[in-house]
């Protein structure tokens, strides 16, 4: 009995950082989803799931969640490619390959915040340097809107997260192709096999849970990512760019309707668990084939 009191009393500290950044938020978020709590006012009362249908009957929620899907998946497949490409290529440099994987990092070193202002000062179009510099050379006749016309900003917000997280892959995905046994390919190279051939039925199958993994992991923090998007174009121009959490963001502090901004962040947890859930299932289906 006194070991597993002095076990729970190291615990203790843990749990309760647990529940105060994360088991509090989410049940008091639940809870204000019912209700049409204002940050202005201190009485409220209980609506139901009358929140839950101003949403759901919300053009704007409908704009926001489109714009996050496609912000996601375009992000997602951007990141894979590049960051996948980055690793295979550095997993065959035989010099410098330290100086050259400190490179590539770099951009997910930085803070949001800092990468976000350096990028919304890059492509402004009245003293963007990107814009000027592409006058001056005389590939446009005025300087381009990156941030202000509706599909460029929505692209550029998708460049620069890619250029931001494909790093993060490469490194994983690196990490996952130090790990194969090199008798393998010595083995299919001397049975003839073509490196396509390698690729497909050794590489791939060593790395595809790691690459799994972090699918869900970008999926989610790219679904939630807010700093990016907020602080370069704030969702503009005209909703082109507006996502879930900016939404629930304007809902909940521009508003002041705490309830309905409590009520879309809930739609968008049950959202992406159910989201979760199918990538684990498809995990587990390749950790049982890698038993059989």
């Amino acid at each position: 009995m006194k070991k597993d009191y002095i076990r729970w009393l190291f615990v203790f500290p843990a749990v309760i950082t647990v529940i105060a950044l994360f088991v509090y938020p989410i049940c008091s978020s639940i809870f204000y989803s019912f209700t049409n709590k204002n940050l202005i006012r201190l009485t409220y009362d209980f609506v139901g799931v009358k929140n839950y249908q101003d949403i759901l009957a919300d053009a704007n929620f409908w704009n926001s969640f489109w714009n996050s899907l496609k912000w996601t998946v375009l992000s997602l497949l951007g990141q894979l490619l590049v960051g996948f490409t980055a690793a295979l290529a550095l997993n065959r440099v035989k010099h410098l390959k330290g100086m050259y994987k400190t490179l590539l990092i770099i951009p997910w070193a930085f803070p949001s915040i800092v990468i976000a202002f350096s990028w919304k000062w890059i492509l402004n179009g009245v003293y963007g340097v990107l814009p000027n510099i592409l006058v001056e050379w005389g590939m446009c006749e005025t300087p381009p809107q990156f941030l202000t016309e509706k599909t460029m900003a929505f692209l550029m917000l998708v460049f620069i997260n890619i250029w931001f997280g494909a790093p993060m892959i490469m490194v994983n995905v690196l990490s996952a192709l130090q790990t194969v046994p090199q008798d393998q390919y010595e083995a299919a190279e001397i049975d003839g096999a073509r490196r396509w051939q390698s690729f497909l039925y050794i590489t791939l199958p060593h790395i595809k849970i790691v690459m799994g993994l972090l699918v869900v992991l970008r999926t989610v923090w790219i679904f939630n990512n807010f700093d990016f998007i907020y602080l370069i174009t704030g969702g503009g121009p005209a909703g082109a760019t507006e996502t879930v959490p900016v939404y629930a963001y304007n809902m909940g502090w521009g508003t002041k309707l705490l309830g309905k901004s409590s009520a879309v962040t809930v739609i968008l947890f049950l959202f992406l668990m159910t989201v979760c859930i199918m990538y684990f299932k498809v995990i587990a289906y390749w950790e049982k084939e890698e038993r059989k």
